[in-house]
């Protein structure tokens, strides 16, 4: 496991919110603060990001031809690269769920191209899935 994940939530916000001003990620809450947490995943439950959602989010994340892909948190340190994810179902990461930490789950294609993001929320917000445009 790589320690490096705020890397990639960075590097994740680099290549899905890019079109936001640091004004915008503030009012939907982006970042967390001394009062409340951040998501990225707020790009899609606040409509700044075309997504597709729940089932839909689902079903293009299993037809998704993934090669290698990374998994990350959104509170949790550690980093996963999956090399040959072309298996990978979301059935499979469901076991997170428990987890206050591990609850947000973001899977993102290696190339940052597109990615699939489970939610401590999972019964109101999302599933998401999204493409780099």
């Amino acid at each position: 496991m790589i320690k490096v994940s705020l890397y990639f939530r960075k590097r994740w916000e680099d290549n899905f919110a890019n079109h936001l001003s640091d004004e915008e990620k503030e009012d939907i809450f982006l970042y967390g603060d001394k009062y409340a947490c951040g998501y990225l995943w707020h790009i899609f439950s606040y409509g700044k990001k075309k997504c597709l959602g729940g089932k839909e989010a689902e079903n293009a994340f299993h037809n998704e031809v993934k090669k290698d892909c990374y998994i990350f948190y959104q509170h949790c340190d550690d980093v996963l690269l999956i090399k040959d994810a072309s298996l990978l179902h979301m059935d499979d990461i469901l076991c997170e769920r428990d987890d206050m930490y591990k609850g947000d789950i973001y899977i993102v294609g290696k190339d940052f191209t597109w990615t699939f993001v489970k939610t401590h929320e999972h019964r109101w917000c999302g599933p998401y899935f999204t493409k780099r445009c």
